[in-house]
């Protein structure tokens, strides 16, 4: 789960002062035809770069010479980065290094499923259909999960591991074929998140059948970017983006006194470059697409995002969906949601619960040869001019 990088989500810093063409210089593209086994390292590349083109500096800064105070690291089979204008005075560099450090840990501790001994793990490889006592941090997760998932009628579903392992993209090893439609039926019986519930008080997950396996990868590092920015915050910071795996959380101001530009990657998968820019001022911010963790089967193309309805990858014209949202976990449990229920379904949904989104779709037979269209939610137009005034 955690510790395998969701590869749609990668990292979309740019500031336009300092980029002098729109594409990141000497990054190659991924292999198609693979399941993308390789993808930590090409992340931490790309992370380095881009953060690099970030027009925020290094020592010195951007702008004047804004003083920029930069944490980076690996975690969650991805990267991390704090990024900090004008720092106190006062800050302890190390202590705080040393905290976030920790944090990842521990968050990492209670909620991968790529160490069978986080607590997440082995509340999966119990056989006990009893209440199971984890931590509170668990389950505020799980049930910020669950309602995420009701109110997408199941689109989001953190217990659709089964089905993400089935079609390889799981911590599971899989060869490269298709799955059949008796082994899809299979899985599929082992998904619901219904067949799950939370209790807060003792915290506690109990499962409705023995097998049921919990997944929270397209959560879990949006919740991690929201631990980090309580952490920066409680040392006296008022200026930052936190970032882990291209889920981000911004506050304050740059080194120019300007919000946070964050640029939506422009969904193709044979180069990186910018689609659009956004102005990221006290939110949090998150991508879902279809265009970086995937692989072809005879010209097929399978994208790692699991409709829990069919049990198998979406396949709808959505090429990606950016959310944003006061908590960095809502974007990111939204934005997979979203993609899931596709262009039509997804934008309407939106729209009613005032979700703020941006959809980049596929366009076919487009008479100006742009490959793409767009449409966002009047929350997400709200949000992008506010954050520019």
């Amino acid at each position: 789960m955690i510790l395998k990088p969701d590869a749609s989500r990668t990292l979309r810093i740019a500031c336009l002062q300092r980029l002098p063409t729109a594409r990141p210089p000497s990054v190659a593209p991924p292999a198609p035809v693979v399941f993308l086994k390789r993808l930590p390292l090409l992340l931490s590349i790309l992370s380095c770069l881009l953060l690099m083109l970030a027009g925020c500096g290094q020592g010195g800064g951007q702008g004047g010479g804004q003083q920029l105070l930069a944490l980076r690291g690996a975690t969650m089979g991805t990267t991390y980065s704090v990024q900090i204008v004008k720092p106190p005075a006062a800050l302890d560099r190390n202590a705080l290094a040393e905290q976030i450090k920790t944090a990842l840990a521990d968050i990492n501790g209670l909620m991968s499923t790529y160490q069978p001994s986080s607590e997440l793990s082995r509340f999966n490889a119990s056989s006990a259909t009893d209440w199971f006592l984890v931590s509170p941090e668990l389950v505020a997760v799980v049930k910020a999960a669950q309602a995420v998932s009701e109110a997408s009628a199941g689109a989001f579903d953190i217990t659709v591991g089964p089905l993400v392992n089935l079609w390889g993209f799981g911590p599971t090893v899989s060869a490269d074929v298709l799955p059949n439609a008796g082994e899809i039926q299979a899985a599929r019986a082992r998904v619901g998140w219904q067949q799950l519930d939370v209790q807060l008080q003792p915290p506690a997950l109990r499962k409705a059948r023995p097998d049921l396996y919990v997944d929270l990868s397209a959560i879990a590092k949006g919740y991690a970017v929201d631990q980090l920015a309580t952490l920066v915050e409680a040392f006296g910071v008022d200026n930052y983006l936190v970032e882990i795996g291209g889920e981000l959380r911004g506050r304050g101001l740059n080194g120019r006194g300007e919000p946070w530009q964050i640029a939506i990657e422009r969904p193709e998968t044979s180069k990186r470059a910018m689609f659009r820019v956004v102005a990221l001022h006290d939110m949090g911010m998150a991508t879902s697409g279809d265009y970086r963790n995937f692989f072809e089967i005879d010209g097929e193309h399978y994208s790692h995002t699991i409709d829990p309805a069919t049990g198998e990858p979406v396949d709808h014209r959505l090429a990606s969906v950016t959310v944003l949202a006061a908590e960095t976990m809502q974007a990111d449990a939204w934005a997979t949601a979203l993609l899931v229920l596709g262009p039509e379904r997804g934008f309407a949904l939106a729209e009613q619960l005032g979700l703020a989104a941006f959809f980049i779709e596929h366009a076919q037979d487009a008479p100006d040869g742009e490959p793409f269209m767009t449409q966002a939610t009047a929350a997400f137009h709200t949000l992008s001019v506010a954050a520019l005034d």
